[in-house]
């Protein structure tokens, strides 16, 4: 999980897993971390997902300075989650794939991007936060986005169900009406 001491995960951080790594310690050849949460975090994982189970999460970044003050994080989060089908409340795992591109820079001001660089609107930068990002909190940003909302269990459709006879829906007095003379 780390390298040189780099990368270190924080207990008592408010968020449910953090790796921060600081800019001053990105060489400027660029740094790969490779990262994955022990037994312990992805319980905490799971419930911020608002999913069952998160029994592998795992998330591969590539740090490169930006410029004098900012940082690139590209890289790949992928996840196995344990969801509940919303049409046969059962069990279902998901397999989640979320590329990451980020760019941080001090304050999070475009301008300082801008100048060294053109960006677009989409583009936009993060805020650099005391010199450091944190690869925890943005791993399980993207687990949260690549997660389904709606999980089905292969093969599962959803039929509604029977109505009762027409006499007994809402509108049935004023059709009623209607059909008077």
């Amino acid at each position: 999980m780390t390298r040189q001491g780099i990368a270190r995960t924080s207990q008592n951080s408010p968020a449910a897993w953090s790796v921060q790594v600081r800019l001053d310690d990105v060489p400027e050849s660029g740094l790969r971390l490779d990262l994955s949460p022990d037994a312990t975090i992805r319980p905490a994982l799971a419930r911020a997902a608002g999913v069952d189970e998160v029994p592998r999460l795992h998330a591969s970044f590539d740090l490169i300075r930006q410029g004098r003050n900012g940082l690139r994080v590209t890289g790949q989060v992928s996840a196995t989650v344990r969801q509940t089908c919303v049409v046969t409340l059962e069990p279902v795992e998901n397999e989640v794939e979320e590329p990451v591109d980020l760019v941080f820079v001090p304050g999070g001001g475009s301008e300082t991007v801008a100048r060294e660089e053109e960006i677009t609107a989409r583009d936009l930068p993060e805020p650099l936060v005391n010199g450091t990002v944190d690869l925890g909190a943005i791993a399980t940003e993207f687990l949260v986005l690549g997660i389904d909302p709606y999980p089905r269990k292969a093969g599962a459709v959803f039929t509604a169900p029977e109505t009762a006879e027409a006499a007994e829906h809402p509108f049935a007095a004023l059709a009623a009406l209607k059909k008077r003379p």
